[in-house]
């Protein structure tokens, strides 16, 4: 055999062992799919128990969170943390006062700030449009409460862009959810808030479920923000830019408890006024129809809530309403700031 021939051969059999190496090296990883519970225990460290207490209604609440800046900076649903007097976030063993950075009540997302906290390990975020129906998910929760281990819901996506009904017992309130990511996993109330995580380690939803005050339907599905959402409105409330549908801080304090009027006319109906808040302070009384607001008529509480939501501490709003009596009346509220 010529010493050409030879070298042909050597070098056919170099790389004949060059591709079966490089094909016993891929195998496993094509072989092995893997494990979701795995991947979401990579998020674990940075989820977020959010404990809530409300005075008003001699209630506490169970949510979840995520870590999204390693100074405390958490992402949670809006619903979780709404009339909270103390909120308190529990991370890494570690638990913290917490105070609202700000939120997006339309679309159910939140930011808190755990006080004192830094180099919290902060979730990888993926991207949500990446995700394609039948992927399996793993959506981590605080349902069990926060001395017991995180719920693990493994499921698989099964829809996009589902929208959903959120009435919100504490103010009446009827909104609709829109553009959620709907996935086969029995999440339950304390899990609100909490990430739902890829089999790559990454949040790409935040869960949104019922709570105490918070009722969906329908009910028995999982549903999530989609993280780019998330994170689009996060963003801006980080950045502590205002808008219409964007509130920095607190909600700001009416001092009302509202119904919808059960008749087809503009105005809601005044069920409870705190005493000693703005609209007490202003005039208004139990089964007084609250007609408009800074020059808004107010066709069902979520007009009330959207109005407020654009003003701040000190703002002085216009009141118009009929009393118990029927006598038309106007006045004038100094807002103040809401719990958390």
């Amino acid at each position: 055999m010529g010493m050409s021939l030879i070298r042909s051969v050597r070098l056919l059999l170099i790389a004949l062992a060059a591709v079966l190496a490089l094909a016993t090296a891929t195998l496993p990883a094509q072989a092995a799919p893997a494990d979701p519970v795995a991947a979401a225990a990579q998020v674990e460290p940075a989820v977020v128990r959010i404990d809530t207490e409300v005075d008003y209604q001699g209630v506490v609440g169970l949510g979840t969170g995520v870590v999204v800046d390693p100074a405390g900076q958490v992402l949670t649903n809006f619903h979780v943390v709404q009339g909270a007097d103390r909120i308190t976030g529990t991370v890494a063993g570690r638990s913290y006062p917490a105070h609202m950075v700000g939120y997006d009540r339309g679309r159910d997302i939140a930011v808190i700030q755990l006080i004192g906290a830094n180099g919290l390990p902060a979730a990888a975020i993926g991207d949500s449009s990446a995700l394609t129906p039948g992927e399996p998910v793993v959506a981590l929760g605080n349902a069990m409460g926060s001395d017991r281990p995180l719920t693990r819901e493994v499921g698989t996506v099964t829809g996009f862009g589902r929208t959903v009904t959120a009435e919100d017992a504490l103010t009446g309130t009827k909104d609709e959810l829109t553009g959620l990511m709907e996935f086969a996993a029995p999440v339950r109330a304390g899990d609100s808030g909490g990430p739902v995580v890829n089999s790559a380690g990454q949040v790409v939803g935040i869960t949104t479920a019922a709570s105490v005050n918070f009722r969906m339907g329908p009910g028995g599905k999982g549903f999530a923000i989609p993280i780019n959402d998330a994170m689009g409105v996060a963003g801006q409330i980080r950045a502590g830019i205002p808008s219409d549908t964007v509130h920095i801080g607190p909600p700001t304090l009416l001092g009302v408890g509202v119904r919808t009027t059960p008749r087809d006319e503009p105005g809601v109906v005044i069920h409870e006024v705190m005493v000693g808040g703005p609209a007490d302070q202003a005039g208004l009384r139990a089964g007084d129809l609250l007609v408009a607001l800074n020059g808004t008529t107010l066709t069902s509480t979520n007009t009330l809530t959207s109005v407020l939501d654009r003003h701040y501490p000190g703002d002085v709003i216009d009141l118009v309403w009929i009393d118990s009596t029927g006598v038309n009346r106007t006045g004038k509220a100094v807002l103040t700031p809401g719990s958390n």
